[in-house]
C-alpha cells in the first residue's frame, strides 16, 4: 500500500519561497514515481509548480487575507486531512503546523521575522513587516512541538527555535538551500579606471536596510572620499521606504539607484563591482552574499548570524554594525584607499546532527 505524503504550500507564490517548492515537489514527483508514494500538493495554483505524479489541490482563499491563511491552516486542513485519508507525512513549507492527523509532521521554518529587532520607522514603511515581526512567534507556535520534524536553513535558526519554543535540538533539521552559483565574463561596471565600486542587490523593503549604506556614502562624501559608487537595485519609486531612500540620498553622487536587475545583469554586477555590501537585518540565508562569495571579492555584511553562517568559508569578510554608518563608512572607506589587512576568512562551520544534504537526504530523514 502506498504511503501518502501531503505538502502544503498555499502561501509560496514568488521569488526563494516559491523556489523551495518547486525543488521540493521535483523530488518528490521522482519519488512518486517509484510506485511507493502517493504525492499530494496544496498550491495557490498548479501552474507554480506543475510536476508529473503530484496530485494538486489548489486554493487562492487563503492568500487574500491572513485570517483566512489561519482558518485554512487550523480548521480547514483538519477536513481536507480526514478526506484525503491516511496520511504518512504531512509537510508544511510555509512555517505554520496546521492541525491535522498524520503519523509523521514537518515544517519548514524559513520566517526569520521573530527573530527581527524592528524599529518605529518599519511601522510607517512597512507596517505588515512590522506586525509580522510581533507575531509571527504567535503564528509559529500553535502546534509546532507536534511536529516530528523542524526544519531550518542554518545553525542559528536550530538555536534560535530551540530557545523560543523548548523544541530539542534532536528534532529541529538544517538543510541548507542547495544554490548553483555560476561566474559571468559580462561586466556592467562602468566607472572610469580607479573608481572602487559597490553593489547591494536586495528588494526595497525596510528590514533590507538600504539606508546604512545611503548614511554611510554621505559620511565619506563630507570626507571627500569620491572616487567610489554605490549601486543599490532600488529605483526610488518602488514604495513609500524607496521613496523616502531617494528622496533623503538621491542626490548624492556615489549613489547609483538602478533598480530591479534581470538575473542576467545582476551577475554583470558582480562580475564587475570590488565589493558586495549586504547589511540585511532579516534574513534565513542571505542569497546574494553565496552568489557573490563566488567571485572571491571583498564583502562587507551586518554583523548578525545568519551572516556568519552564510559566509561560512568565505574569504576577505568583515562584519559591522547594521545600525552604524559610521563603521561602515570607515571599512567602505579602507577598501577604496587599497587597505585590505582588515578582511578576514571566515572558518567553516561543521553542522552538527541532524542536517541534511539536498532533498533525498532531507526526506529519508522526514519518512524513517
Amino acid at each position: 500500500m502506498k504511503k501518502t505524503i501531503v505538502i502544503s504550500a498555499v502561501n509560496l507564490v514568488e521569488a526563494g519561497p516559491l523556489a523551495i517548492l518547486r525543488d521540493c515537489l521535483a523530488y518528490l514527483s521522482k519519488l512518486a514515481a517509484t510506485g511507493d508514494y502517493r504525492v499530494i500538493a496544496l498550491v495557490y495554483k498548479q501552474s507554480l509548480a506543475d510536476f508529473p505524479q503530484i496530485e494538486y489541490i489548489e486554493t487562492q482563499w487563503p492568500k487574500k487575507r491572513w485570517v483566512n491563511r489561519l482558518w485554512y491552516e487550523y480548521v480547514s486542513m483538519r477536513s481536507i486531512a480526514r478526506e484525503i485519508g491516511p496520511v504518512y507525512l504531512w509537510f508544511s513549507l510555509h512555517d505554520t503546523s496546521p492541525s491535522v492527523i498524520a503519523e509523521r509532521r514537518a515544517v519548514y521554518c524559513h520566517n526569520a521575522f521573530p527573530f527581527y529587532r524592528w524599529k518605529a520607522h518599519d511601522l510607517f514603511f512597512a507596517p505588515k513587516i512590522a506586525l509580522l515581526a510581533l507575531f509571527s512567534t504567535y503564528i509559529y507556535k500553535p502546534n509546532i512541538r507536534r511536529n516530528t520534524y523542524l526544519v531550518v536553513q542554518q545553525q542559528w535558526l536550530r538555536e534560535a527555535f530551540h530557545r523560543l519554543f523548548a523544541v530539542p535540538r534532536t528534532k529541529i533539521i538544517v538543510a541548507p538551500p542547495e544554490i548553483k552559483t555560476k561566474q559571468v565574463s559580462v561586466s556592467q561596471k562602468e566607472e572610469a579606471p580607479g573608481c572602487y565600486t559597490f553593489v547591494f542587490a536586495a528588494s526595497p523593503n525596510s528590514h533590507k536596510n538600504f539606508e546604512v549604506i545611503c548614511r554611510a556614502a554621505a559620511l565619506l562624501e563630507q570626507q571627500d572620499t569620491v572616487r567610489f559608487k554605490v549601486h543599490l537595485t532600488v529605483k526610488g519609486d518602488e514604495n513609500t521606504y524607496a521613496q523616502w531612500l531617494h528622496r533623503r540620498w538621491g542626490h548624492l553622487q556615489s549613489l547609483h539607484f538602478m533598480g530591479f536587475l534581470s538575473r542576467t545583469q545582476l551577475e554583470g554586477y558582480y562580475a564587475g563591482c570590488d565589493c558586495l555590501i549586504f547589511p540585511s537585518k532579516a534574513e534565513s540565508w542571505g542569497l546574494p552574499i553565496t552568489e557573490f562569495a563566488a567571485y572571491g571579492k571583498p564583502m562587507l555584511l551586518a554583523d548578525l548570524p545568519y551572516a556568519h553562517d552564510t559566509a561560512s568559508g568565505c574569504e576577505g569578510v568583515s562584519f559591522f554594525d547594521p545600525d552604524d554608518p559610521k563603521a561602515l563608512a570607515t571599512q567602505m572607506g579602507a577598501l577604496i584607499r587599497g587597505e585590505r589587512s582588515f578582511l578576514q576568512a571566515v572558518a567553516k562551520e561543521k553542522l552538527e546532527e541532524p542536517f541534511a544534504t539536498g532533498w533525498n537526504d532531507l526526506f529519508y530523514q522526514l519518512l524513517h
